[in-house]
């Protein structure tokens, strides 16, 4: 999608701290980390919410979670803990619509979360 942030940073047309990519998922650092470990895992091709998943669309998102793991264990926080958020919609606060997976960790999370 031309006018999609997460788009471009995938497309590489919009720099970003990547710090993990194959063919079909992207993981790179918020520019406004919650927590010491702030990684957004997104498909490389365009979902614009989970409210909006087509037929096939559970493939790349399984693989997000494995790459997830995968990150959490490369940053160093997946034996102490972490989090994995996705916020789907204007009410759960998706400040971009490109369907992302938020990981946090280096801290205690605090319960509930918002």
């Amino acid at each position: 999608m031309a006018d999609c942030l997460f788009c471009g940073i995938a497309n590489g047309e919009i720099p970003g701290d990547i710090v993990y990519r194959d063919d079909s998922v992207l993981a790179f650092r918020d520019i406004d980390p919650k927590a010491p470990v702030h990684i957004l895992i997104i498909p490389g091709r365009h979902i614009g919410s989970l409210a909006e998943l087509e037929p096939g669309d559970g493939e790349v998102l399984g693989h997000a979670m494995e790459v997830a793991r995968q990150v959490a264990v490369d940053q160093g926080v997946a034996g102490s803990g972490f989090r994995l958020v996705v916020n789907t919609g204007a009410d759960a606060a998706q400040s971009v619509h490109h369907v992302h997976f938020h990981l946090l960790g280096g801290r205690s999370l605090a319960w509930p979360p918002g």
